[in-house]
């Protein structure tokens, strides 16, 4: 189990993209709106596709996925280092995100209990609807399976702090 979370954390040293650039609008426990910005500069637009870059549809999902994940920490202050996916379901791609793209999202809680939440969200980039989806998450702690996990989910959260209060500002 500890290997497991260990390559958890080295994975995310290397993988440093954050798919939302601010938070713009929050009712606690209800509802969040965030922004993501789409740069041509940002590194994987490179790849994805030379001659026509847009935002990967992952990416996308995955910038719904953290808008989410914040409404959940903030509402839940924080009383778990861990939220990730546990399910998107009726995932729509509707439109591309193109650099100079201004990409909204919005989540609306559907379930929010201690472990698990349910959103209903979308990404709007001006007028244009680009992405769209069920989402369901899963919380925890690493400590909940193995107590002396308990200093890195500390950790974690005095990090995750931090991040909102640069998104937030």
């Amino acid at each position: 189990m500890l290997e497991r979370y260990n390559l958890f954390f080295k994975i995310s040293e290397i993988m440093k993209f954050s798919l939302i650039d601010k938070i713009t609008d929050i009712d606690s426990g209800r509802h969040l709106e965030a922004v993501k910005n789409v740069a041509l500069a940002e590194e994987y637009l490179q790849d994805h596709f030379p001659a026509f870059p847009v935002l990967p549809g992952v990416f996308l999902l995955q910038g719904m996925i953290e808008s989410a994940s914040w409404l959940v920490r903030e509402y839940q202050n924080y009383s778990n280092s861990m939220v990730l996916l546990k399910k998107a379901r009726n995932v729509k791609y509707k439109s591309f995100a193109a650099p100079g793209s201004t990409i909204r999202y919005t989540v609306e809680v559907k379930s929010l209990d201690d472990k698990t939440s349910s959103f209903k969200a979308s990404g709007v980039a001006g007028e244009e609807a680009v992405v769209e989806a069920r989402i369901d998450l899963k919380h925890f702690n690493l400590a909940d399976e193995n107590p002396e996990m308990d200093r890195a989910d500390k950790e974690v959260i005095d990090n995750l702090k931090k991040r909102w209060q640069l998104l937030t500002q």
